[in-house]
């Protein structure tokens, strides 16, 4: 999910890339001696935390970031070795350049031996080269773009092997899981798809519908700009008959919205159409229309961790940050081992390496399944840093009372 930005964000890459390299100011030096330097482990070891805490999505950051913050609190109650989270603020949709920024300060602080985030894709992408050069892997609890670790078509892959890795499966995964649902569970044939113009939506909505069609099921479609309120023509271009409207939208209180018009104003049986969201809107207490569905990050609701977290959080578990939760234990688990290996000293080579060799089990990751890195290409959309099977999303149904309820 998250994988905004454009031309601006990617211009401000470069410009920042080559200021980076060629300049011979305070950047350069330091970014060089902490991709080499041996670091002490001593008593606690520094994450940095790439999130957007403010801006347009800033209540999306501010869910991975509470789940980030239970990661240091229960890793530092159970370990010797503590851990330190220095945040740093990408703003996502706000100000690409945030993020590039936030990439060359965790470059050269030579204290940070594990980045969790970036949030978006888009980020990842933009800002892997970034940190590429400073010896340091990135771990996403929400990047999904299969091209982040699986090379499309003539497209090839968009990180560095062994400098990418998530901890969310990816959206090619998504995709499937989604249109599978759709034909085999809910058996709907009368599709309508409905995107946001961005890559994310777009990609999603393009595989659900490739998908449904290989099963002989066409669906309509088209798309809705963000930050859109008024969605009047929209609905009155969805076909009488449709059963099923799919929107891989990124804006929660947008899509509630749109449920409440479709209901209202809808024609024929679309008026009383299921609405399905993905992961971008699979957010409690934004998101409740009755009814509707979404896919989104699996959870274990029966895991301690999460039930402690929910209880204090009022009831919600804010699940869409759990990820975070899990990237910040999948590099506590990598620095520790390499501080082991290192007898006290280690260096960012040593950490990224040993991502790759991390084992959480399904009671540690909290996310209802071990977590284990992939170092080749798997099956159709998997690749080097993403998740081993079982890894994969889940879909929930809105229930009358707006509580999400896992179906699959």
């Amino acid at each position: 999910m998250l994988k905004k930005v454009g031309l601006v964000a990617v211009l401000a890459a470069l410009i920042s890339v080559v200021v980076a390299t060629t300049a011979w100011g305070s950047a350069k030096p330091r970014t060089l001696a902490a991709a080499t330097a041996s670091v002490k482990c001593g008593k606690k070891v520094s994450i940095g935390v790439a999130y957007p805490a403010t801006g347009g999505v800033a209540f999306l950051g501010a869910l991975q970031f509470d789940w980030a913050k239970t990661a240091l609190t229960r890793w530092n109650g159970s370990h010797k070795l503590k851990i330190k989270l220095v945040q740093g603020d990408t703003q996502l949709t706000t100000n690409a350049a945030a993020n590039v920024a936030v990439a060359h300060s965790f470059a050269s602080n030579g204290k940070i031996l594990a980045v969790t985030g970036p949030a978006g894709s888009q980020e990842v992408q933009d800002s892997n080269a970034i940190y590429k050069g400073a010896g340091l892997a990135t771990v996403s609890g929400s990047a999904s773009r299969v091209a982040l670790t699986r090379a499309k078509g003539n497209t090839g892959r968009e990180t560095g092997k062994g400098f990418f890795y998530r901890t969310v499966p990816n959206d090619g995964q998504q995709g499937d899981a989604v249109a599978t649902f759709i034909h085999k569970t809910l058996k709907k044939t009368r599709i309508y798809v409905i995107d946001d113009e961005e890559a994310y939506s777009q990609g999603l909505a393009d595989q659900v519908q490739a998908d449904l069609q290989k099963v002989g099921v066409k669906s309509g479609r088209n798309h809705v700009a963000q930050n859109v309120n008024d969605f009047s023509s929209l609905i009155a271009a969805i076909p009488s008959n449709t059963q099923l409207v799919y929107i891989p939208w990124q804006q929660a209180a947008e899509a509630n919205t749109f449920a409440q018009q479709l209901k209202a104003n809808g024609s024929g049986s679309a008026k009383n159409a299921i609405v399905m969201g993905s992961d971008g809107i699979d957010a409690p207490g934004q998101f409740e229309a009755k009814g509707a569905y979404v896919s989104g990050f699996p959870v274990d609701a029966t895991n301690p961790v999460y039930k402690a977290f929910t209880k204090a959080h009022k009831g919600q578990p804010e699940a869409f940050g759990l990820p975070t939760y899990t990237s910040i234990w999948v590099n506590a688990t990598a620095i520790k081992m390499a501080c082991k290996a290192g007898h006290g000293k280690t260096t960012r080579k040593a950490v990224r390496k040993d991502l790759l060799k991390v084992k959480l089990s399904a009671k540690q990751s909290v996310l209802g399944f071990p977590v284990k890195f992939l170092n080749k290409n798997f099956a159709t959309f998997q690749g080097a840093g993403d998740m081993a099977l079982p890894a994969n999303y889940a879909i929930y149904h809105i229930t009358k009372s707006g509580a999400y309820v896992r179906v699959k």
